[in-house]
C-alpha cells in the first residue's frame, strides 16, 4: 500500500517538490506517472521527464492557448472535460508513483469532484505512492493524507514585475 503526499498552498515549490520526489523514485527504479492538470505549455520539467524511459507524462492537449479565466464558456467546458479524461488516463496507467499535479485546483474549478479525486486516490494507493498538489486542500483529503506540506509565500519576484523565467519557474 502506498502513502499519500499533499503539497499545497500559495507558495512556490509544490510542483518542484513533487517532481523532486518523482526524480528520486526514477533513480530508485520506480515507474512514475506525472499527470499535470490545467497546464498546457511546455516547461523544463516536462522536457526532462520525456527523457526517462520509466516516466509517463500525461497532459490534456492545450487547444486554446489560454488560461481558464480567459476562455469563453465552450472553451472552458471542453478544457474541463479534458481534465476529467486525464484523471481516468492516470488511473489506467501502471506506475509505482503518481504525481497528480494541480489536481486540487482541478477540483476547485469543477473539472471533477472531490469525491472522484478521493475515489481515485484510494484506488491508486492500493498499488502505489501518490502525490497531489494545488492551492487549497479540502479537509476530507487532508484526513486521508500521510504527508502534508503547506507552501506559504512570503515574497515572490512576480509581485514586483519579474516575469517567470525558463528553468526556474517553468
Amino acid at each position: 500500500m502506498g502513502l499519500v503526499h499533499i503539497y499545497f498552498g500559495d507558495g512556490k515549490g509544490k510542483t518542484t517538490a513533487a517532481l523532486g520526489l518523482a526524480l528520486r523514485a526514477l533513480g530508485g527504479g520506480f515507474r512514475v506517472c506525472v499527470c499535470q492538470f490545467l497546464k498546457g505549455a511546455k516547461s523544463g520539467e516536462t522536457e526532462a521527464l520525456e527523457r526517462f524511459e520509466d516516466a509517463v507524462l500525461l497532459r490534456a492537449e492545450d487547444r486554446s492557448g489560454k488560461f481558464l479565466w480567459q476562455m469563453n464558456e465552450n472553451e472552458r467546458a471542453e478544457c474541463l472535460a479534458r481534465q476529467r479524461e486525464l484523471l481516468e488516463r492516470a488511473a489506467a496507467t501502471e506506475a509505482d508513483l503518481y504525481v497528480l499535479d494541480e489536481a486540487l485546483d482541478a477540483v476547485q474549478v469543477g473539472a471533477f469532484s472531490l469525491n472522484a479525486l478521493l475515489e481515485r486516490t484510494e484506488a491508486l494507493r492500493e498499488r502505489a505512492e501518490i502525490v497531489i498538489t494545488g492551492h487549497e486542500a479540502p479537509e476530507a483529503l487532508l484526513l486521508r493524507a500521510d504527508y502534508i506540506t503547506r507552501m506559504q509565500k512570503f515574497r515572490h519576484p512576480y509581485d514586483h514585475g519579474v516575469r517567470a523565467r525558463r528553468g526556474i519557474e517553468y
